[in-house]
């Protein structure tokens, strides 16, 4: 999707929007990373002020995929830190979406990864590995599944059941 941007995606498709193949995520998020233009195919998460199983998720191979956590929208500590970033950026990662907080923003700031995330927060999370994988979640008004598509710019975020030939 490199030259296509979320809002010629939107022009183009409004027939998959009123079918709710192509949803888009409220503009709740944080821009974060140096990489503002990402898509990729799904992996979703729910945790709760837990940070062990994201951890878990970005030291396996990411190839493209985009990690979408559902962090509660908890504002009381961080889910993602900038070690976890690196690692994500060196295995492969396209993104990652944190609905929550992140921390060490200069960090990531300075990887080649997109995340984007509600804020950041200087207080680090629970490590009791709690949490469910691969389950529908629903974030910033959208419900989303494992699999189904991501594709993000600076104009927002969008949610496709399948891969957009664009």
């Amino acid at each position: 999707m490199a030259l296509v941007t979320t809002a010629e995606v939107c022009d183009a498709n409004p027939q998959l929007i009123l079918s709710g193949e192509l949803r888009a995520l409220q503009p709740i998020f944080q821009i974060y990373g140096r990489r503002q233009v990402f898509s990729g195919p799904i992996v979703t998460l729910k945790v709760f002020e837990d940070n062990v199983l994201v951890r878990e998720f970005l030291e396996e191979k990411g190839n493209g995929r985009v990690l979408v956590v559902d962090g509660g929208a908890s504002l009381r500590c961080a889910i993602l830190g900038g070690n976890p970033v690196v690692q994500a950026q060196n295995n492969g990662w396209a993104g990652i979406i944190v609905n929550g907080c992140i921390r060490d923003v200069d960090e990531i700031n300075g990887c080649d990864i997109g995340v984007r995330a509600i804020g950041s927060h200087p207080m680090k999370a629970n490590k009791k590995g709690m949490g469910e994988k691969h389950v529908p979640i629903t974030i910033a008004g959208t419900r989303i599944s494992d699999g189904e598509w991501l594709y993000a710019d600076t104009d927002g975020i969008l949610i496709s059941r399948t891969e957009l030939s664009v």
